[in-house]
């Protein structure tokens, strides 16, 4: 069954827009008649948007269900993005023993895409600065060691979060990148210089900016600076009102090209659900509706869903809707090296959504498959 979506659509300017999906892929995008007649057409009311669907690289949990349990709870968590337009994302552990990573990334492999294609594992820790830790467990941090990295590449996830400066970190970095895991630098003490020579090594993603890392300080500058003066780097934002004053976004947005910046959410188990006492990799985390927090008050993840992190930057007053909408899908697509995702072009995934005025999301198509509308 082929499908023509008819109206704005994200990057293509100019009236009678349309793109055109056939046989879960898109066939064709641009203005005026199609190539080909559809069997229906779906036509955005008027201040909606036709745009790609959502990529989210930091997903630990939702509504209740925490990824850390399993295949079980990362296949429901794929049912249920699909509502905020999410069509793909990294099911995210927090650091815990090795054994449990090694298992965790093998039942992000066997875990059912029902709803957003489960995209992979990202594995946050345990390769960090105790003093950087934030809600990860003291006691699970350890050193990356040549033996220990060696477990972690036989399991290989998609993405691995790390502090560079840990004894063995560098060298870390540069193995797992060799192997093509997508290394990032988190939960950090790095200085600026660290930072660069990181970033040598294979660093390519900053895992949410600002947040359990280094101060900036003008002589200091720290490893925050690195990563956002360099190119090859993605920085991730958690734009939730919580982790991030909006300040502190639009000077990110200022100095990062577009595709240089990646909306995550960093979602727990309480995002998507009401207030109350909820659990992150075995952690119990408490939320009250709008921040999620360890008994001691240190923000744990977070309960934002993408939707609302696109319609907090398209409000920021200097940037848009074209490019907070970048920042949800073309961003993180590229930090995968997945050209056949986050885009609408020819050839691409037939991974569409459409936005009402209010960023909302109307309707989620998934391989050509609407699978939520309202």
């Amino acid at each position: 069954m082929s499908i023509l979506f008819r109206g704005p659509v994200h990057g293509i300017a100019g009236p009678q827009a349309g793109v055109l999906v056939q046989d879960g892929h898109i066939a064709w995008v641009g203005t005026g008649a199609p190539p080909a007649p559809a069997d229906r057409e779906l036509v955005a009311e008027p201040g909606e948007t036709i745009a790609p669907g959502f990529i989210d690289l930091q997903v630990n949990g939702f509504n209740g269900h925490d990824a850390a349990q399993g295949a079980q709870a990362i296949s429901a968590i794929s049912r249920m993005l699909p509502a905020y337009g999410v069509t793909g994302f990294l099911a995210t552990i927090i650091s815990s023993p090795l054994e449990d990573v090694e298992a965790f990334v093998h039942a992000a492999r066997r875990a059912q895409s029902e709803g957003a294609r489960v995209l992979g594992a990202h594995v946050e820790g345990p390769f960090l600065n105790p003093s950087f830790r934030g809600a990860h467990d003291v006691a699970n941090l350890i050193d990356p060691t040549p033996d220990r990295i060696a477990k972690v590449l036989a399991a290989a996830p998609r993405m691995m979060t790390l502090a560079p400066e840990q004894p063995g970190g560098l060298e870390a970095v540069a193995r797992l990148h060799r192997a093509g895991v997508i290394v990032a630098a988190g939960h950090t003490g790095a200085d600026f210089e660290l930072g660069q020579r990181a970033i040598e090594a294979g660093v390519r993603f900053g895992t949410h900016l600002y947040n359990a890392m280094r101060g900036f300080h003008h002589r200091r500058p720290g490893v925050t600076m690195s990563l956002l003066l360099d190119e090859r780097v993605t920085v991730g934002l958690i734009g939730d009102g919580e982790h991030l004053h909006p300040a502190t976004l639009e000077e990110v947005l200022r100095l990062k090209r577009p595709t240089g910046v990646a909306l995550t959410t960093d979602q727990v188990a309480a995002a998507g659900a009401s207030p109350g006492r909820y659990r992150l990799g075995g952690r119990e985390v408490i939320s009250d509706g709008a921040a999620v927090r360890l008994e001691d008050g240190t923000l744990a993840g977070s309960v934002a869903t993408m939707d609302e992190l696109v319609h907090r930057m398209a409000e920021l007053g200097e940037t848009s809707r074209e490019r907070a909408i970048t920042a949800a899908t073309e961003s993180p697509a590229t930090v995968l090296g997945e050209p056949m995702l986050g885009r609408l072009c020819p050839g691409a995934h037939a991974d569409v959504i459409i936005l009402d005025h209010q960023m909302r999301v109307r309707l989620t198509m998934i391989a050509g498959r609407i699978v939520f509308e309202r």
